[in-house]
């Protein structure tokens, strides 16, 4: 992993990308914490070429997308005439909002229309990616769910963004999950677990959780890892310390 590979997911600063001034103003704090590139998510409307602008005035590449389950599924050209605007080859599907997610049938069902969209995109020479919560290991008919949604759709048409916290959130291994999806995993949501004092999990720095990171950006590497994006959900005070903090942590080189 080098550390041009390293992305701020900007759902993170979601609080901070209401309007274009807003958005202008977070771009520029992002790359002076470090960063050189940017996840797009979370942030209020503004155009395609003026985010791109913005984008290059300050030195970020479009690493990925997040676009909304709904228009993957149903409108993809749009999808891929918005990642072309931005100059940005991965998107990910979000999260299953309103997938019945109960049933081996309507999990294949979905599978299926990620295919199809993912095929779209494919053949736009872009990538659809699939971003994982917990809710994708719980077993239907004794499978997890991530699983039949992997083996039911064309490695080159679904491809994997997973997402570290999420996995140990659901009860599995984010390392063994990153070679699992060797050749098929461009992204990785970085994004530390950690246990608090009432004995709750939440979300944490990079580096300041229980995660081993040597063995996951090793894992993620080797399956072919492109962009390595940080993300925290919730954060215990400023968005931007908490970003600065992990990519601190990830700039010492520990696993160059």
């Amino acid at each position: 992993m080098k550390i041009s590979q390293v992305g701020a997911q900007l759902y993170t600063l979601r609080d901070h990308l209401k309007t274009p001034a807003d958005i202008a103003k977070t771009l520029k704090k992002v790359r002076q914490i470090g960063y050189q590139a940017v996840q797009v998510s979370g942030m209020g409307p503004i155009a395609e070429t003026e985010l791109r602008s913005m984008l290059d005035g300050e030195g970020l590449v479009c690493a990925a997308t997040h676009e909304s389950g709904d228009s993957i599924l149903n409108t993809p050209c749009k999808v891929v005439e918005r990642l072309g605007k931005l100059g940005c080859k991965y998107t990910a599907y979000p999260y299953p909002a309103g997938v019945d997610m109960t049933t081996t049938k309507s999990i294949l069902d979905f599978a299926a229309r990620l295919n199809a969209a993912g095929k779209v995109l494919h053949d736009a020479s872009m990538v659809l990616t699939y971003h994982n919560h917990s809710i994708e290991f719980q077993r239907v008919d004794g499978k997890l769910i991530i699983d039949l949604i992997y083996d039911n759709t064309d490695p080159r048409y679904v491809q994997g963004e997973i997402d570290t916290y999420w996995v140990q959130h659901g009860g599995c291994n984010p390392a063994a999950w990153c070679k699992k999806l060797a050749g098929r995993l461009p992204l990785l949501h970085m994004k530390d677990y950690v246990i608090t004092n009432g004995n709750v999990p939440t979300f944490a720095e990079v580096g300041y959780g229980n995660l081993d990171w040597k063995e996951i950006v090793d894992a993620a590497g080797k399956s072919g890892c492109q962009w390595y994006l940080v993300e925290q959900d919730t954060c215990p005070a400023c968005p931007f310390d908490s970003l600065k903090k992990s990519f601190d942590y990830i700039n010492k080189g520990i696993w160059q």
